[in-house]
């Protein structure tokens, strides 16, 4: 689950600079101080581009790069809960990219995309380990192996999408 977060419009530049601050005298603080950003609001704001990139002395190219290897910084808050659903070739030997379109249409959702209701957030994973009970999925934390049409649809209600 996601804590929830306001408005990128609310987001106090002061908690920003808060943040930074508390972690500017670790070895390496970017990676700590986005996932406390993160952990904070839900999402890295844009609005705390700038001033990380100022406070850490490296271009806002440089962070976007940092920001967009990692694929569980996200830009905008995700829903209560997450989906992730296996693109690994062995989960896709078992008919995983044919269960996500059905499932990403099922819910008019395209990946990264959140319910209407804000219950569900969907994103491709590339492994999950369960290689040998593909397809898999993740919600939440709770890793699930051969989900079918049925298993998915059971899912998606314990969700609330």
């Amino acid at each position: 689950m996601t804590p929830s977060s306001p408005p990128a419009s609310e987001i106090a530049a002061d908690e920003i600079a808060a943040i930074i601050k508390a972690h500017l005298d670790i070895d390496g603080p970017l990676l700590p101080i986005l996932h406390a950003l993160q952990a904070a609001f839900g999402h890295v704001p844009p609005s705390a581009h700038a001033s990380l990139a100022q406070a850490l002395n490296i271009t806002r190219a440089e962070l976007h790069g940092v920001i967009s290897f990692y694929h569980d910084f996200r830009a905008a808050p995700a829903g209560r809960q997450v989906l992730k659903i296996c693109r690994a070739e062995a989960c896709q030997a078992v008919g995983s990219t044919a269960l996500a379109a059905r499932t990403l249409g099922r819910l008019g959702l395209d990946w990264h995309g959140t319910t209407a209701n804000g219950a569900l957030t969907v994103e491709p994973v590339y492994c999950l380990g369960l290689c040998a009970c593909g397809p898999a999925v993740m919600i939440g934390d709770r890793v699930v192996g051969r989900v079918d049409d049925a298993r998915m649809d059971a899912l998606l209600a314990e969700a609330g999408a």
